[in-house]
């Protein structure tokens, strides 16, 4: 664990595309001084982990995010470098977040193919997922794998850096046979940190399995805390979800059963920002709405010399390398026709203006969106 070929494969994996943040740059000072305090620390049982830094996001919906500070960052990649491939091996192949190779847009795809062969869906989601994960539950799905005391006692010690972050998020829910010292339970995972996603999908495959082995479904797939079940029997998928809110209570987990119904697949499938049909995909209206409004925003900074030209193209960039994997064309053009941006002088200190080049945007190839 604290090897340092394995140390600095996770400050590097750590400070990647974050060069330039003020924490990751005064790390980046002593680099070596700080690696080799580290490697003391966990050697020696010392290593305890720093305050969080909370804030809020507010699309595509409230959240508190939880950042750690720096040094604990190249922790959880070095303890994720060790135990992280071993684990993955036991997930499912259609299990998509936090997983090299996976992603957003391949659940999308993977959820299209579905719904293209099976006639009905039932979409399900969790309610406040990294609030409510159990700690005791947790922690014996990762013993039952892990049996280096030195990496359970790390693991212990990121465990209860988190225990009482999100404990305003969690409204609390008494399962069967729970006292009234359930309350008590240490429970949540700080939305932001890489363990706590990679832990997500630890405490959420025994859940996988036994919608693949128990249930009998071939077509299921799941992002996090969202899943879907695909069938063309629409009375077997409502039996499932019976079933499935009876597993979730044995992993201490709720889901929202009034917005857990059985779809026809044609009529289109919400999921991941998307509304997907099997033939094509649209854009969520809410994603537009936001975007719309944040491109405004960001505009009048830019105008107002608060952010620089690259930093404005960079956020559009950003949200159209993830709409163009739905039939987003015209919406485009008409979101970047109807705010057109003049370019302002340079202002002192900017220097040299470099238009970012555009690759792969059909629509930025024909006319220029500024």
């Amino acid at each position: 664990m604290y090897a340092w070929d394995n140390l600095w494969l996770a400050y590097r994996k750590a400070a990647k595309g974050k060069r330039g943040k003020t924490p990751a740059a005064s790390f980046e000072l002593n680099v070596a001084d700080n690696l080799l305090v580290l490697q003391r620390e966990l050697r020696d049982y010392s290593y305890r982990p720093g305050d969080y830094h909370h804030f809020r996001i507010f699309e595509p919906k409230q959240r508190k995010i939880s950042a750690a500070p720096f040094r604990d960052r190249v922790v959880h990649h070095a303890l994720c470098n060790l135990i992280e491939p071993v684990f993955d091996r036991r997930f499912i192949p259609n299990s998509y977040a936090n997983r090299i190779g996976k992603g957003t847009h391949a659940a999308v795809d993977r959820l299209q193919e579905f719904s293209q062969k099976y006639a009905y869906c039932l979409r399900m989601d969790i309610v406040k997922h990294f609030p409510a994960l159990d700690h005791m539950i947790l922690r014996y799905e990762l013993a039952r794998v892990v049996k280096d005391d030195s990496l359970l006692w790390l693991i212990d010690r990121i465990l209860e850096s988190g225990e009482k972050v999100l404990a305003d998020e969690y409204v609390m829910h008494y399962f069967p046979g729970d006292d009234l010292f359930a309350a008590n339970r240490p429970r949540g995972l700080p939305i932001g940190n890489l363990t706590s996603q990679f832990w997500s999908n630890v405490y959420m495959n025994p859940f996988d399995w036994f919608i693949k082995r128990e249930l009998g479904c071939s077509a299921f797939l799941r992002y996090v805390d969202d899943f879907a079940l695909f069938s063309d029997d629409k009375a077997q998928l409502q039996h499932w979800k019976k079933a499935i809110i009876e597993r979730l209570a044995c992993l201490r987990l709720t889901a929202h059963e009034n917005e857990a119904q059985v779809v026809q697949c044609k009529d289109g499938i919400p999921w991941l920002g998307f509304v997907v049909y099997p033939t094509h995909r649209k854009l969520k209206k809410r994603n537009a709405v936001n975007f719309t409004r944040r491109f405004r925003h960001n505009i009048s900074r830019y105008l107002d010399g608060e952010i620089s030209f690259a930093e404005l193209d960079a956020s559009v960039q950003g949200w159209i390398n993830h709409v163009r994997y739905a039939d987003t064309w015209g919406l485009r053009r008409h979101i970047f026709n109807e705010h057109p941006i003049k370019i302002r002088p340079l202002r002192a200190g900017e220097g040299k203006r470099q238009l970012p080049r555009r690759k792969g945007v059909g629509l930025w190839k024909r006319k220029k969106w500024w």
